[in-house]
């Protein structure tokens, strides 16, 4: 019986030791499946088959295997936040407001020490306190794109010759400026332009968020709403047009300016478009310059290995300097260059406007990023869809914007 007992023990062992092996084995076989690889999410789709051709180039290049992580829908940054909390986050994962970047500073790597941080315009560079945690993608930016041959563009210098050739575009059967119902390009961006007019918009922010000043009371804004008016006068109903046949009808002719960015230039493409087009601001209090900001920014996750961060620190790197990098920056991705000394062989008619205009120094800040996070969609948003189903006065319409500032400052 003894025997039998001690050979049940000495079975029982090796199963244990081998059992352990195996689990040491696969931990190993994972961490050596791991050790050359690397993670990106991001959240700009019209990239993505795009950067995962770069991934696949870069491997072919190193030897280290990227994963590139695509999403649909507009939760990105909820997946994310979710993802690191849960130490399951990307290595390279992109931030697009200084709100996103308040909420997830715990898991941003300094950035300062990259060859290409210092040769980048400190105002694009993504920024907690003083440390350099984002690289910017490239620069965009909006404002009236508009059909060379249907307006002049120097003569609409302010609110009264904005209105004539609103009217006139309408006597001839076109629109004259178009929006579409989606929240940013109904309310977000056009309403950023009397914010960057403040002579410091983010101090103006946080007076109003706090109800020490109001839009109702500020000339900037009042002269606003009387360009939403004209809109809603002499052109289509923007709650009837979505992003696509916005652009659409401006390829085809039927509207003379859309407010968009240069990121709608793709859009053109399947148009065959013959016309010529460039950018003019939107004359609000005489505004001769452009919205030009960040889209995104590029940021590493502090919380994986030094080796995950390495590799992570190098595939930016890669991209913003090899010849192979750069030549999917600019051809592929379509970006203008943000660091000084480069150069993109060919930009599309938009972006060479916005290079012009920045270049020049005619340009307005992207003042919604100091808004309350999710204000546009969740609060402005309605209020501009009631503004263009009815026959909201102006007073109105600023009123109801106060108010839902207020309600989304909890006030």
């Amino acid at each position: 019986m003894m025997e039998g007992f001690m050979k049940r023990i000495i079975q029982s062992i090796v199963f244990v030791f081998v059992g352990l092996s195996l689990i040491a084995f696969a931990g190993c076989a994972k961490k050596s499946a791991d050790e050359n690889k690397l993670i990106i999410f991001q959240s700009k789709v019209e990239i993505t088959s795009q950067l995962e051709e770069a991934a696949a180039a870069y491997q072919k290049e190193t030897g280290v295997e990227v994963e590139v992580w695509s999403t649909t829908g507009d939760d990105y940054f909820l997946q994310l936040r979710n993802r690191l909390s849960n130490n399951q986050g990307p290595d390279i994962f992109n931030l697009r407001t200084d709100a996103e970047i308040g909420q997830v500073a715990n898991y941003l790597e300094d950035l300062g020490r990259l060859s290409i941080a210092g040769r980048i315009a400190p105002d694009l560079l993504g920024k907690t306190g003083n440390k350099v945690i984002g690289i910017p993608y490239t620069v965009e930016a909006f404002g009236l794109v508009y059909n060379k041959n249907l307006i002049d563009a120097s003569t609409v210098t302010d609110h009264n010759s904005f209105a004539a050739m609103m009217r006139e575009q309408k006597a001839k059967g076109i629109n004259g400026v178009g929006l579409s119902q989606e929240a940013y390009f109904l309310i977000g961006h056009i309403l950023n332009t009397p914010f960057a007019l403040q002579s410091d918009a983010r101090g103006f922010i946080d007076r109003l968020n706090k109800g020490e000043v109001a839009m109702s009371d500020t000339p900037e804004f009042v002269e606003f709403a009387r360009f939403m008016t004209a809109i809603r006068d002499y052109s289509y109903n923007p709650l009837e047009v979505n992003y696509d046949r916005e652009c659409g009808d401006f390829a085809t002719g039927k509207t003379a300016a859309i407010h968009q960015g240069n990121w709608a230039y793709p859009m053109f493409a399947d148009y065959a478009v013959d016309f010529p087009m460039a950018f003019m601001p939107l004359p609000l209090a005489g505004n001769d310059k452009l919205a030009v900001g960040v889209p995104s920014w590029w940021c590493v996750n502090s919380q994986v290995s030094e080796d995950r961060k390495a590799r992570a620190n190098a595939f930016i790197e890669w991209l913003y300097t090899s010849e192979t990098g750069k030549r999917y920056l600019y051809d592929e991705f379509q970006f203008i260059p943000v660091v000084s000394g480069a150069a993109a062989p060919s930009l599309d008619p938009l972006s060479a406007d916005v290079s012009r205009f920045a270049s020049s120094g005619k340009i307005l800040p992207w003042a919604f990023n100091y808004w309350p996070a999710g204000i546009i969609e969740v609060h402005l948003a309605p209020v501009a869809q009631q503004f263009f189903a009815s026959q909201m006065t102006e007073a109105e319409f600023l009123a109801a914007l106060d108010k839902a500032w207020a309600t989304a400052n909890n006030r």
